[in-house]
């Protein structure tokens, strides 16, 4: 059942999605809709189809809390023990924690914030990594954005509210690449191509999605209702949605596809086709040893370091195998990118001329001689 409730709500919100360019229903406005609420729609049929057809079945269900309160339950007053793994004796815990973390408590242990520091700086260039990757993804210049930049200002907020989240206890706050992806295609006016045509700017989406969020405190009753499998089914989603506009998924998906079929890209048109497929390989290679490392407990600590090290293996590795053009044409900058093609059909008009030139010259002498 928890699969049938995965992939149906992933199929679902696929299903309504489609509805946008559909010629069902009498107005653009209520295709609209449907397109919007899609994943809302499909959560609350699926949820429904669990509660009223299986309503006997078990299934694992959203783990919420029954009052807003900090999780950490303790064993005693002094609660540097957790309830129930330290105290397995005892019948139930004996309150829950501050809401504020103490600094100075170390529970005996003064030299933890000298061995925190290593993991620190790891998280660090986890979150700016993070933060980098998703802003240069969202600001591409194919998404026609207007509104200016501001890289730096949201890393010092993200950075300030990861202090104010650490003091509290909480979740450190990372950019979340998918929803962004996903947020950013809500707000986009696309042409049948899945070309960015505009984009509405807005403040306002972000703003109320995050105060509703906030709101959910209020309905935890109801949120116990949600089957965990119908949220896998909307990340499974999140995922799939996000992957045609993903090179690396494009050029995968070159292995199983006809050559003559490519899609036509600066890459496709100019570079040998062994030659894209080897990248390939390599970037599989890079994901399987990121992967491996994050997936094995004993060292997965070092996971941020790992994808640290994509940036000099991008930088030194790669180009024992390419040409520098290569790789501008494989992970360039658009700009770049034009700059080069235009250098080429400039070369080319060079070489054509002096080509003519040569063969002019040569009929002429070959007239001199005959006369």
């Amino acid at each position: 059942l928890s699969v049938i409730l995965g992939l149906g709500t992933t199929w679902l919100i696929f299903f309504f999605r489609g509805f946008k360019y559909s010629p069902f229903f009498c107005s653009d406005g209520i295709r609209t809709s449907i397109h919007d609420f899609a994943v809302t729609l499909s959560v609350v049929v699926w949820t429904l189809v669990k509660e009223l057809i299986f309503p006997h079945v078990e299934t694992e269900g959203l783990k919420v809390p029954d009052e807003f309160e900090p999780t950490f339950a303790c064993c005693d007053s002094s609660c540097k023990t957790f309830f129930p793994d330290d105290c397995e004796d005892q019948a139930e815990a004996a309150g829950t924690r501050s809401w504020l973390v103490d600094f100075g408590d170390l529970n005996g242990k003064g030299w933890a914030p000298i061995a925190a520091a290593g993991p620190a700086i790891l998280a660090f260039a986890l979150c700016y990594l993070d933060n980098g990757i998703t802003w240069h993804l969202i600001c591409h210049k194919s998404h026609n954005l207007k509104h200016g930049e501001a890289y730096n200002y949201d890393l010092c907020l993200n950075g300030f509210f990861n202090f104010v989240n650490g003091a509290l206890g909480l979740p450190w706050l990372v950019a979340t690449t998918v929803p962004c992806i996903i947020h950013l295609n809500a707000l986009a006016e696309k042409d049948r191509d899945g070309n960015f045509l505009e984009v509405q700017e807005t403040r306002l989406t972000l703003f109320f999605s995050h105060l509703m969020v906030g709101l959910s405190i209020l309905v935890l009753n109801v949120l116990k209702l949600l089957p965990l499998p119908v949220l896998y089914g909307v990340f499974l989603f999140m995922g799939l949605s996000s992957l045609p506009n993903i090179q690396f998924w494009q050029r995968f998906l070159m292995f199983f596809q006809q050559p003559s079929k490519y899609n036509k890209t600066v890459y496709v048109e100019h570079m040998e086709k062994k030659r894209v497929h080897l990248y390939t390989v390599l970037q599989i290679c890079f994901f399987a040893l990121v992967f491996l490392v994050q997936n094995i407990k004993a060292v997965a600590i070092i996971f941020p370091l790992m994808t640290l090290l994509c940036i000099p293996a991008r930088l030194f590795f790669l180009p024992r195998f390419f040409e520098g053009w290569e790789l501008l044409l494989l992970d360039g900058e658009d700009e770049r990118i034009e700059e080069w093609m235009e250098a080429k059909e400039q070369s080319v008009r060079m070489y054509e001329e002096s080509k003519n030139l040569t063969n002019m010259e040569a009929s002429s002498d070959d007239d001199d001689d005959s006369n």
